[in-house]
Protein backbone atom coordinates (compact mmCIF):
# COMPACT_ATOMS: atom_id res chain seq x y z
CA UNK A 1 0.00 0.00 0.00
CA UNK A 2 1.34 3.48 -1.08
CA UNK A 3 1.28 6.07 1.70
CA UNK A 4 -0.24 9.23 0.11
CA UNK A 5 1.02 12.47 2.21
CA UNK A 6 -1.45 15.06 3.58
CA UNK A 7 -0.63 18.40 2.25
CA UNK A 8 -2.15 21.13 3.73
CA UNK A 9 -2.38 24.90 1.78
CA UNK A 10 -3.91 27.66 3.80
CA UNK A 11 -5.87 30.37 2.25
CA UNK A 12 -8.16 32.98 2.45
CA UNK A 13 -9.21 32.94 -1.17
CA UNK A 14 -11.53 35.65 -1.33
CA UNK A 15 -11.70 36.30 -4.45
CA UNK A 16 -10.20 33.13 -6.00
CA UNK A 17 -7.78 33.65 -8.86
CA UNK A 18 -5.11 31.39 -10.56
CA UNK A 19 -2.36 32.12 -8.47
CA UNK A 20 -4.60 30.00 -5.72
CA UNK A 21 -4.86 27.28 -8.71
CA UNK A 22 -1.46 27.50 -9.76
CA UNK A 23 -0.26 26.37 -5.63
CA UNK A 24 -3.11 24.19 -5.20
CA UNK A 25 -1.56 22.59 -8.32
CA UNK A 26 2.11 22.35 -6.94
CA UNK A 27 0.83 21.35 -3.83
CA UNK A 28 -0.86 18.24 -5.29
CA UNK A 29 2.69 17.22 -6.32
CA UNK A 30 3.45 16.13 -2.66
CA UNK A 31 0.45 14.50 -1.64
CA UNK A 32 -3.54 15.04 -0.66
CA UNK A 33 -4.15 18.77 -1.50
CA UNK A 34 -6.51 19.68 2.05
CA UNK A 35 -7.23 23.24 2.31
CA UNK A 36 -7.51 25.78 5.30
CA UNK A 37 -9.81 27.85 4.35
CA UNK A 38 -9.78 30.84 6.90
CA UNK A 39 -13.62 31.73 8.24
CA UNK A 40 -14.94 35.15 8.20
CA UNK A 41 -14.92 35.77 11.45
CA UNK A 42 -11.16 35.75 11.41
CA UNK A 43 -10.88 37.69 7.51
CA UNK A 44 -12.56 40.48 9.41
CA UNK A 45 -10.57 40.36 12.52
CA UNK A 46 -7.10 40.08 10.90
CA UNK A 47 -7.82 42.53 7.34
CA UNK A 48 -11.06 44.50 8.75
CA UNK A 49 -14.01 43.01 6.22
CA UNK A 50 -15.68 40.79 5.16
CA UNK A 51 -14.67 38.70 1.91
CA UNK A 52 -16.62 39.40 -1.09
CA UNK A 53 -17.66 35.45 -0.85
CA UNK A 54 -18.66 33.61 2.35
CA UNK A 55 -16.95 30.47 3.89
CA UNK A 56 -19.28 28.39 1.96
CA UNK A 57 -18.92 29.33 -1.44
CA UNK A 58 -15.41 29.65 -1.48
CA UNK A 59 -15.42 26.01 0.39
CA UNK A 60 -18.34 25.01 -2.43
CA UNK A 61 -15.61 26.63 -5.29
CA UNK A 62 -12.38 25.04 -3.71
CA UNK A 63 -13.80 21.68 -3.54
CA UNK A 64 -14.69 21.36 -6.94
CA UNK A 65 -10.77 21.97 -7.89
CA UNK A 66 -9.86 18.41 -9.21
CA UNK A 67 -6.64 19.46 -7.05
CA UNK A 68 -8.11 19.65 -3.55
CA UNK A 69 -8.96 16.42 -2.10
CA UNK A 70 -10.69 18.14 1.03
CA UNK A 71 -11.72 21.84 2.41
CA UNK A 72 -11.63 22.56 6.20
CA UNK A 73 -12.19 25.87 7.99
CA UNK A 74 -9.33 27.50 10.01
CA UNK A 75 -7.86 30.52 12.11
CA UNK A 76 -5.84 32.99 10.33
CA UNK A 77 -2.62 31.61 11.39
CA UNK A 78 -1.91 27.76 11.61
CA UNK A 79 -0.04 25.89 14.21
CA UNK A 80 1.41 22.79 14.89
CA UNK A 81 -1.84 21.70 16.62
CA UNK A 82 -3.80 22.13 13.61
CA UNK A 83 -1.01 20.16 11.38
CA UNK A 84 -1.43 17.02 14.03
CA UNK A 85 -5.43 17.65 14.24
CA UNK A 86 -5.76 17.17 10.29
CA UNK A 87 -2.95 14.81 9.96
CA UNK A 88 -0.79 16.99 8.08
CA UNK A 89 2.91 15.74 6.43
CA UNK A 90 3.85 19.24 4.81
CA UNK A 91 2.61 22.91 5.18
CA UNK A 92 2.73 24.70 1.61
CA UNK A 93 2.76 28.27 1.48
CA UNK A 94 3.77 31.11 -0.81
CA UNK A 95 6.42 33.07 0.40
CA UNK A 96 4.65 35.26 2.37
CA UNK A 97 3.96 33.00 4.90
CA UNK A 98 3.95 33.81 8.75
CA UNK A 99 2.73 30.09 10.05
CA UNK A 100 4.88 29.02 12.99
CA UNK A 101 5.29 25.34 12.17
CA UNK A 102 8.60 23.38 12.06
CA UNK A 103 10.67 24.20 9.13
CA UNK A 104 10.85 20.52 8.22
CA UNK A 105 6.51 20.50 7.75
CA UNK A 106 7.17 23.68 5.70
CA UNK A 107 7.56 24.06 1.86
CA UNK A 108 7.64 27.64 1.12
CA UNK A 109 6.65 28.17 -2.88
CA UNK A 110 6.89 31.98 -4.41
CA UNK A 111 3.69 33.27 -4.94
CA UNK A 112 2.37 34.15 -8.32
CA UNK A 113 3.42 37.41 -9.72
CA UNK A 114 1.42 39.95 -10.73
CA UNK A 115 -2.07 38.69 -9.05
CA UNK A 116 -3.71 39.18 -5.74
CA UNK A 117 -7.05 39.38 -4.07
CA UNK A 118 -6.10 42.59 -3.12
CA UNK A 119 -4.79 43.88 -7.11
CA UNK A 120 -8.47 42.57 -8.26
CA UNK A 121 -10.31 44.40 -5.85
CA UNK A 122 -8.19 47.34 -7.15
CA UNK A 123 -9.06 46.84 -10.60
CA UNK A 124 -12.30 46.28 -9.76
CA UNK A 125 -12.91 49.45 -8.21
CA UNK A 126 -11.10 51.19 -10.64
CA UNK A 127 -13.20 49.78 -13.17
CA UNK A 128 -16.72 51.12 -11.44
CA UNK A 129 -15.01 54.46 -10.86
CA UNK A 130 -14.06 55.00 -14.42
CA UNK A 131 -17.67 53.75 -15.77
CA UNK A 132 -19.90 53.55 -12.73
CA UNK A 133 -23.11 52.80 -15.29
CA UNK A 134 -21.78 49.34 -15.07
CA UNK A 135 -22.92 48.87 -12.07
CA UNK A 136 -26.49 48.32 -13.41
CA UNK A 137 -25.64 45.50 -15.85
CA UNK A 138 -26.48 42.11 -14.57
CA UNK A 139 -23.91 39.42 -16.11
Amino acid sequence: MVFMKRVLVDMSATLIHHGHIRILKKASKFGKVIVALTVDEEILKVKGYLPELEYSFRKEILESIRYVTEVVPSNWLIDESFLNLHRIDLLVHGDDNSNLIPKNKLLIIPRTKGISSKDLRLKISSNFQERPELLNKNE
